[in-house]
């Protein structure tokens, strides 16, 4: 599969790093931000979700309104939406989008932020409603025929779904970094999601994934493609890139201590984060700062780890490079978004992918190059062994 770029789409200017306070949907910036990803040929789009954000289903079908191939990852927590509604749902924006849709699933890392909206089960057993909500998603898209489903927590008879993905199915990304994450996302997902660690931990992470989907019975061909999630900070040269990043350090830092963020107040406090995919990226930063070639954590610390938050600090070669590397490691999606969200994505756009791009192409010139050589060479020690003679 070719390595493809995923962003989000913002529902207005509102940025961690110019918070705007109670901003509401700005149609106008949603739909230029989409289309600005759809001309940069980003290829997807993630909706978030929050218990008091908007609703990613109106947001995502707003933008698949506005592009033409941007394909819109919708956030979905398995206790706001019933599967089989959920499956409809999915279905429905998919034919409205000519086969666009894609669907992450979000067990739920926090159980205050859960509680939020009813739901009081624990961590395994999100995870265990997860899958099976998965397996029920997949049933309603392929079955001819109503079935039937008595599982541990959803029942329902004679269920018959009439709205089929423009493909047959819907890919389903699932993302964490806990054990139960693996497994479930390893034996089942198409898409894992992963925040940005360094390769090493990364590398360690996709090994993990990869041996829960073999024990799974999953073939090679059929594993989890890898996403990996980062919040690259770029300029013309190093020196400027690194200049920017400490501007946007104190800009979140600032904002954080008056509990402003993009999305609205936060509580001052910030408890330690429940979810291990937080927690592993705090144990990282306090390592220290940079990691690797440029991947930097100070706005890791600064944000508390609240969601993607690993920052690539760099000229456009230099993060480009080091995008390359997690590719290397065998990433196939690649997420960039930045703080300054519109003028970072047109930046991306401009350089970033661009670059990426090229080193792929150079990659695959170099293997096919290696290959070709290797071809020949049996005919060379032919006509050496005859000059011999």
């Amino acid at each position: 599969m070719p390595v493809e770029f995923i962003s989000l789409t913002p529902a207005n200017a509102s940025t961690e790093l110019v918070p705007i306070p109670d901003a509401t949907v700005d149609p106008e910036y949603l739909a230029r931000y989409a289309r600005t990803l759809d001309d940069y040929e980003f290829n997807y789009t993630l909706v978030p979700y929050d218990s008091s954000y908007y609703d990613p289903w109106t947001i995502g079908a707003t933008i698949a309104s506005h592009t033409k191939n941007l394909k819109v990852i919708i956030a979905v927590r398995p206790n706001t939406l019933y599967p089989t509604v959920a499956a409809k749902a999915l279905a429905t924006l998919d034919q409205l989008s000519k086969g666009r849709a894609v669907v992450h699933f979000i067990a739920g890392g926090q159980d205050v932020e859960q509680a939020r909206e009813g739901d009081f089960l624990n961590k395994e057993q999100r995870y265990e409603r997860l899958e099976e909500y998965i397996k029920i998603l997949r049933r309603a898209w392929q079955s001819a025929d109503p079935f039937d489903w008595d599982g541990k927590y959803f029942q329902f008879k004679q269920f018959s779904n009439r709205v089929r993905p423009v493909n047959g199915t819907i890919p389903v990304s699932v993302g964490g970094s806990s054990d139960e994450a693996y497994r479930i996302g390893g034996s089942l997902a198409d898409i894992f999601g992963l925040w940005g660690e360094p390769l090493k931990e990364t590398k360690e992470q996709i090994d993990r994934i990869y041996a829960e989907a073999a024990k799974a019975g999953r073939p090679e061909g059929d594993r989890p493609r890898i996403w990996v999630t980062f919040r690259p900070i770029v300029a013309e040269t190093d020196e400027l890139a690194w200049e920017k990043a400490h501007r946007t350090l104190e800009a979140l830092k600032a904002n954080r201590a008056r509990g402003q963020t993009a999305w609205g107040t936060l509580n001052k406090a910030q408890p330690k984060p429940q979810n291990v995919g937080s927690q592993r990226l705090l144990e990282i930063a306090a390592r220290g700062e940079i990691q690797d070639k440029a991947l930097w954590y100070p706005t890791v610390t600064a944000t508390n780890a609240r969601g993607a938050s690993t920052a690539l600090v760099g000229s456009y070669e230099t993060v480009a490079d080091s995008l390359l590397a997690y590719v290397d490691l065998g990433a196939e999606l690649i997420s960039i978004r930045g703080y300054d969200n519109f003028n970072d994505v047109v930046d991306y756009g401009r350089y970033i992918l661009p670059l990426v791009r090229q080193g792929l192409k150079e990659r695959v010139e170099q293997a096919n190059g290696q290959k070709k050589r290797k071809a020949l060479v049996p005919m060379d020690v032919a006509n050496e062994t005859k000059e011999i003679r």
